[in-house]
């Protein structure tokens, strides 16, 4: 299921994705997808009876794609192609807009037929992404448009502006051709338009009344960085979402084409990287979450009190079941924590009280989930044989290992998940304590007890085990987990100056990112979905906590690693990519990876941040600037559109590294 080589252009809950010649196959992810449907599987475009010839094609946007086509064998009889196709396509939240535009540059008139052929399968998303067969469905005539498609509850039809000459309804395509006549230098086009439908009360996501986010603008000494900050902001609100609940509050969907919906720790982390152009999407994420939080026990969908949903799904009423993970299901053991510490983070950003105060309960809940494993370390398990057997953000099957590479036995205490828990529970006694709860006392000694528990458990060789098996054996593979301790005040300081060094090996460090898994390991493998690939948000953590920890030097070379990447992707990082070596470079993404995605596509505020040394504490009155030498190299730097407290602030570093900061917020700004 490749979709690493395909154009793609996303407005959630929708993406169209395509070959690059333009022409969507009836093969593979191809497809226009609407709210976990594929709503169109087929658009092959001919002239004469022929396909153009690919020359070109251009992401205008997140959400258009321009394509051209060289047209032979009409026009002057010279070696250049003299007429071309061009077509436009434009994705909304529910319609796919596609212009066809027949341009002639040659001297005298063409005389020729354009035809378009479309089909879908109205397949469940599932169904696409395991590869299973679908079956067409047959079009029928429709009062105002050319045909329409329907399959249980879901609708697509088709219109054009231009009525075609001849509409052949077969068993599993329409087939639309025009007879056209174009003088020379002009042109004569056409605008098809597809409609989708088949929303229900229940639904779980809608598309967000207003993409409005993240109106940041950088100007740097490196054009790499501007580039894929602005890309990755740019699909961010492609990625946008809303609850249906609330339609105010959104959030990001994880990614296209697999997962336009909630999913807890990736909207989450999406949040917490773009903190500083303010606190509106952690807030829709934290109150959309917080209103499927857990209440009961339930082995099914491992549902416990307190406990974050993984992710919410729908399936549309009448579409077959597909095999999967329960509609919303709880297999997570991190997404409670991190939910506490984006709460936490957004209230240091300038989250007001008024809206702080009602997630304080939630906040509490998600607390004793914490407090209450047995053991003091939050352990996983999938109970039924169908969830997932891994349930921290390395969930394939095979990602937890040990150094010879067999694959670890639950109950599993991953070892990220533990840095979590422990932030966790520090930030929640900060808020208790400053919005007079009781509890901090409980919180803090939990934190204290962890890190001791952590030193005596999980140090191996040198090094931080990914995990601790059933026995409670240190799985001893080196991996990018590593990188996530830092920062959580879970290390000591030497344990935090060794985790530097280790994530600064070339055994890690691809040159262009972190790879999952130690490049000496006996399985590694660079196409490996957690067993040797890099995955930018992965990076981009171990570069938050190299940052605050005091290893710039580790953190700017990572991050320099996230741009070269990014050069070799259009600046439109993907999920995750292969992790061979710096000399052969990512050469290929991951082959179904999600692209755009949204940590990666937030991953470039990482970088920013690390470099401007940039910290806000408004409850204290506090945001502090402090560039970082060790990425002089992408100064002097402008950026504009931050918001502290709501309020609009810019940050502009001179060549040398001298700050300057102008902000409306009621903070006192240090700069160093």
């Amino acid at each position: 299921m490749f979709t690493h080589d395909l154009a793609t252009a996303v407005c959630a809950p929708a993406a169209a994705l395509s070959d690059k010649d333009g022409q969507l196959r009836p093969r593979g992810a191809q497809g226009w997808l609407v709210a976990d449907v594929r709503h169109l599987s087929e658009l092959i475009v001919l002239v004469g009876g022929e396909p153009p010839e690919a020359v070109a094609h251009l992401r205008d946007s997140s959400s258009e794609l321009h394509f051209v086509g060289a047209v032979l064998g009409l026009g002057d009889p010279t070696g250049d192609p003299t007429v071309r196709l061009e077509r436009f396509r434009r994705v909304e939240a529910d319609q796919l807009h596609e212009t066809l535009e027949l341009i002639n540059d040659a001297r005298e008139e063409i005389v020729t037929t354009v035809s378009a052929r479309l089909g879908t399968d109205l397949a469940p998303i599932l169904a696409v992404r395991c590869g299973r067969p679908t079956e067409p469905v047959a079009p029928r005539k429709a009062e105002g448009a050319l045909a329409s498609w329907r399959a249980g509850s879901c609708d697509t039809t088709l219109t054009a502006d231009s009525k075609p000459q001849r509409v052949v309804l077969a068993d599993d395509h329409v087939l639309l051709e025009w007879d056209v006549r174009v003088p020379p230098r002009r042109g004569k086009e056409v605008t098809l338009t597809l409609t989708a439908s088949g929303a229900t009360e229940d639904a779980v996501v809608q598309a967000p009344e207003c993409r409005l986010f993240g109106l940041l603008s950088i100007e740097s000494n490196a054009p790499e960085l501007d580039r894929l900050v602005g890309t990755g902001l740019a699909d961010l609100r492609a990625l946008l979402l809303a609850d249906p609940a609330a339609p105010r509050d959104r959030f990001a969907g994880a990614g296209t084409p697999w997962y336009f919906t909630l999913f807890g720790r990736d909207s989450l982390w999406a949040a917490r990287f773009t903190l500083p152009l303010g606190t509106e999407l952690a807030l829709g994420t934290l109150r959309t979450l917080a209103r499927r939080q857990g209440t009961k026990h339930d082995r099914v969908t491992s549902e416990a009190p307190g406990k974050m949903p993984h992710e919410v799904r729908q399936l549309p009423a009448g579409l077959p079941r597909q095999p999967g993970l329960p509609p919303c299901y709880y297999g997570t053991i991190d997404a409670t924590p991190l939910w506490v510490s984006l709460l936490h983070d957004a209230w240091r950003w300038g989250l007001p009280a008024e809206d702080v105060e009602p997630l304080l309960d939630p906040m509490r809940r998600a607390l004793d989930w914490i407090l209450t494993h047995d053991d003091g370390f939050l352990s996983y398990e999938d109970m039924t044989g169908e969830g997932l057997a891994n349930q921290g953000w390395k969930d394939s099957a095979d990602a937890i290992q040990d150094g010879r590479g067999e694959i670890a036995d639950p109950p599993i205490v991953l070892s990220e998940a533990q840095a979590y828990a422990h932030r966790a529970a520090l930030d929640a006694a900060a808020l208790l304590t400053a919005f007079d709860r009781p509890g901090a006392e409980d919180a803090v000694a939990f934190a204290n007890g962890m890190r001791g528990r952590f030193r005596d458990a999980f140090w191996v060789h040198g090094f931080p085990a990914i995990a601790l098996d059933c026995d409670g054996r240190p799985v001893d593979t080196l991996a990018s987990n590593m990188g996530h301790l830092l920062g959580t005040g879970l290390l000591a300081t030497v344990e935090e100056a060794t985790v530097a060094e280790r994530l600064a090996d070339p055994s890690l460090d691809s040159g262009f990112g972190l790879r999952t898994m130690d490049v000496r390991h006996p399985y590694f493998n660079p196409l490996g979905y957690h067993t040797g690939s890099v995955w930018p948000h992965d990076t981009a953590i171990a570069i938050d906590g190299l940052a605050r920890t005091g290893y710039p030097e580790v953190a700017a070379s990572l991050s320099a690693g996230l741009l070269r990447a990014g050069t070799r992707f259009d600046h439109r990082l993907p999920e995750l990519y292969g992790g061979w070596s710096e000399e052969q470079g990512p050469l290929l993404a991951y082959p179904a990876a999600c692209r755009p995605q949204a940590w990666s596509a937030a991953a470039g505020m990482v970088l920013v941040r690390a470099a401007l040394g940039l910290e806000a504490d408004v409850p204290a009155g506090r945001l502090t600037v402090a560039p970082v030498q060790e990425f002089s190299s992408w100064f002097p730097m402008r950026v504009t559109g931050l918001r502290v407290a709501g309020q609009e602030t810019v940050v502009e570093v001179d060549a040398d590294g001298r700050p300057t900061v102008e902000t409306d917020a009621a903070v006192e700004v240090t700069v160093r």
